[in-house]
């Protein structure tokens, strides 16, 4: 391929400006289109950011269909933009969250088939199941909880949660808006001819994430070690022992890259895309790796009560698309943290702001 045109939507979020910035530093002479509507506190950063690297800026929102209508012919588009809090629509409106990540994504796939472009969908690995997430058996370490040898449900290892997972019950407002619209894909697919892949990610972290309690939790621990701000570990007894599997943001981007130029490999597939069980951590193993990095030692709160909606743990089994792409996380939870970190010391006066410290 000697030109691309890639349409980011969600461009100034910190999935889509980091894929925006990292597809141009490594294909300089493809042409990155960023559309954003710049809801997100800090997002606004990263106009400067894309506009240095020669990427387009479009100030549009996918709710918006005529935000759309683009004077590019686009061969791929990357569809990164999401209200992506998993208590999106809880105890608020549920008006955003649906016309974002559910009407938001059939604008965009309605601009794929206008332009015949390939459609990259970054979902989430909250389509599975709240009731069933709860169902995994664990066992207590000291440290962190771990997934048991036994399991009743399908689709759940040592290794991770695969694909087989179930996917019948409530997940949240958040969780449903991108199922639907993984359907909805499918869909434009069977009566469209839509060429797309999915990609259901977990946690994703890395710098120029705008960290806060419901989502970005990597960048908000590392910012309050750094900040020394107020933490605390909420559910499961206050022990601070769920665990998730953390992605560096460059990891994805590696992914993506490969995606998009062996197309072939992944045309009309399902992929669970995480750090895996090697780059999982607890939140106490993170409060130390934070401590460890930044020096700092701060006090945390316990909360015993878990809330609805939370889960004990949830780690990624990338077996399936490793097999099919040969693609595998190369970066660390100890990577990711000391990049956030000199992510943060590189604009502490500014991000500071951002962080609420």
């Amino acid at each position: 391929m000697s030109k691309l045109t890639i349409l980011i939507t969600g461009g100034c979020g910190f999935i889509g400006s980091n894929l925006c910035v990292l597809i141009k530093q490594k294909y300089p002479g493809y042409d990155i289109i960023a559309l954003d509507n710049l809801k997100r506190r800090g997002s606004e950063l990263n106009i400067a950011r894309l506009t240095n690297h020669e990427i387009k800026f479009i100030h549009g929102d996918i709710r918006l269909a005529d935000d759309l209508v683009l004077q590019y012919d686009i061969d791929f588009i990357i569809d990164a933009a999401a209200e992506p809090s998993v208590m999106a629509g809880v105890g608020s409106s549920l008006n955003y969250v649906i016309s974002t990540n559910l009407n938001g994504t059939i604008n965009a796939l309605e601009l794929a088939v206008k332009h015949k472009a390939k459609f990259i969908f970054l979902s989430t690995s909250r389509v599975y199941p709240i009731s069933k997430l709860e169902a995994i058996k664990y066992q207590e370490d000291d440290e962190r909880f771990q997934i048991a040898d036994e399991q009743s449900l399908p689709g759940i290892s040592r290794s991770g949660i695969s694909e087989q997972f179930p996917l019948d019950s409530a997940r949240s407002i958040y969780g449903t808006t991108k199922l639907a619209s993984e359907m909805m894909i499918e869909e434009f697919r069977e009566f469209f001819d839509l060429q797309y892949v999915i990609n259901r990610c977990g946690v994703v972290a890395g710098p120029y994430q705008m960290g806060k309690v419901d989502q970005g939790v990597v960048a908000l621990w590392v910012a309050s070690h750094y900040w020394k701000g107020d933490l605390s570990y909420i559910g499961y007894g206050g022990t601070g022992k769920q665990v998730r599997d953390i992605l560096h943001v460059h990891d994805l981007f590696r992914l993506v890259d490969h995606e998009i130029h062996h197309f072939e490999q992944v045309n009309g597939s399902v992929f669970n895309v995480g750090g895996g069980i090697e780059s999982s951590v607890s939140l106490k193993e993170l409060t130390k790796l934070c401590s460890d990095t930044t020096g700092n030692t701060i006090s945390i709160k316990e909360v015993e009560a878990t809330r609805k909606g939370d889960v004990p743990l949830y780690i990624t089994d990338n077996t399936k698309i490793t097999s099919v792409t040969g693609w595998q996380p190369q970066k660390t939870a100890r990577d990711i943290v000391e990049d956030v970190l000199k992510w943060i010391d590189s604009d502490a006066e500014q991000l500071k702001k951002i962080f609420n410290f």
